[in-house]
């Protein structure tokens, strides 16, 4: 069954919790980003974890191996059950993160992923960066064999990527797609984008969703729809 994650993407932790509330049991997952981690810190995960709530810390982290093992082993502490890293910092970099979780009980062990290309990157902007034609679906590819290999659970993909991705990495390498919108729904800044049924029926395991819950006049409401469409793909 593929999970829905909402993207918390608020600048105030009363804020976030009034759309916690909202959305009531028909959200278990939400991610916390950059954008309420800064403006609140740890407090915003250790809230949504004493709410029963599975957090996934989306800090994308890359930076030399050391600090970024000690990031995810700080993470692990907070009790986020999902974390992610960049895989362009190389396979040092993913290793050492791998190997800062590995000391923890499985049950207090979040999943690891890594970032391969941006869902608001196309072509052109990923011609910019590295030069050359390499094509997202690419270096996506790459990518997610360079995180398997050093042994990680999976990779934050565009939906666009998941039949290349299962083919280089097989079925139980985990799959957190983001750039997710409704049928009908506006596209934002995203520009590699599929429906939550879409995702589902390629093998998404975690779908991302933001502005279509928090912004709907009955957030609990539009998640549920989101819950039941996923639900109908995986039947």
């Amino acid at each position: 069954m593929t999970e829905l994650i909402v993207a918390l993407d608020v600048d105030d932790l009363n804020e976030g919790l009034r759309l916690v509330a909202a959305a009531g049991d028909a959200v278990r997952w939400y991610k916390i980003g950059s954008r309420l981690f800064t403006q609140c810190g740890p407090q915003a995960v250790r809230v949504l974890a004493a709410a029963g709530k599975q957090v996934f810390l989306d800090l994308k982290f890359h930076d030399i191996p050391n600090t970024v093992a000690g990031a995810v082993a700080a993470a692990a502490e907070l009790g986020v059950k999902l974390v992610n890293v960049h895989a362009a910092g190389g396979s040092a970099m993913l290793q050492a993160a791998r190997a800062a979780l590995l000391p923890l009980p499985p049950e207090h062990r979040p999943l690891l992923v890594a970032v391969t290309v941006l869902t608001s990157m196309d072509q052109a902007a990923l011609s910019e960066i590295h030069g050359g034609s390499v094509t997202p679906a690419e270096q996506v590819c790459r990518l997610a064999k360079l995180a398997q290999t050093a042994g990680l659970d999976g990779v934050v993909a565009s939906a666009h990527e998941i039949a290349l991705i299962r083919e280089t990495c097989g079925p139980d390498f985990r799959l957190v797609i983001p750039g997710i919108r409704p049928a009908g729904g506006d596209r934002g800044d995203q520009r590699r984008v599929l429906t939550p049924c879409e995702a589902a029926r390629l093998g998404a395991d975690f779908i991302v969703v933001g502005r279509p819950i928090l912004a709907a006049a009955d957030p609990a409401a539009a998640a549920a729809a989101i819950q039941a469409e996923l639900a109908s793909a995986n039947d």
